[in-house]
């Protein structure tokens, strides 16, 4: 099998946009447009002029899949905009064929990171029963956000969730290094 660096150009130059992304989450809790918008056309013109206007185009749709899914999530008062935003860029930067594993693996070290900060904040069982508090609230109400339990809520415990996404980006760019 030959290795084509241009297969780790994509998932190396989304985790580097996912790292910048979960900085400013970190330090300032907000991930700026100034980030976010010149990535998301960023990796649409690393597709073009790599791959062709058909990567881009492809690359475009895998930048709308990643953002309408995280759309649910804020629509849900589950996460900020800034999250939808970068994941939507590191999807365009990542493109189709990384996606999944990027989805995945951003949302199992979401869980991981979740349930660390609720142990390390001493607010596993409070967290837990705020979960099942949620998951009945969106089974009667649909995707209107918890009056109480949402992220505008300075009370809950707030993940930095672009710290999560930076993870499912290496994840991913360390699975098909080790792959090769």
């Amino acid at each position: 099998m030959t290795f084509s660096p241009l297969e780790l150009t994509y998932p190396a130059a989304a985790s580097v946009c996912a790292v910048v992304g979960s900085i400013t989450d970190v330090k300032s809790r907000r991930i700026p447009n100034f980030i976010t918008f010149p990535a998301f056309a960023l990796g649409l013109l690393m597709h073009l002029v790599l791959s062709g206007w058909k990567s881009s185009l492809v690359a475009l749709a895998a930048g709308l899949i990643c953002g309408l899914v995280f759309l649910v999530f804020y629509i849900a008062g589950g996460m900020g905009a800034g999250d939808v935003k970068l994941i939507t860029a590191v999807g365009c930067i990542a493109g189709m064929s990384h996606i999944y594993s990027i989805m995945v693996l951003t949302a199992l070290s979401g869980g991981v990171m979740a349930i660390c900060l609720a142990l390390f904040r001493g607010r596993f069982k409070q967290t837990f029963l705020n979960v099942i508090a949620l998951a009945s609230h969106h089974a009667h109400q649909g995707l209107q956000a918890h009056p109480d339990l949402n992220v505008s809520n300075d009370k809950t415990l707030r993940l930095p969730y672009a710290l999560a996404i930076a993870s499912g980006c290496i994840l991913t760019l360390s699975i098909q290094i080790v792959s090769r």
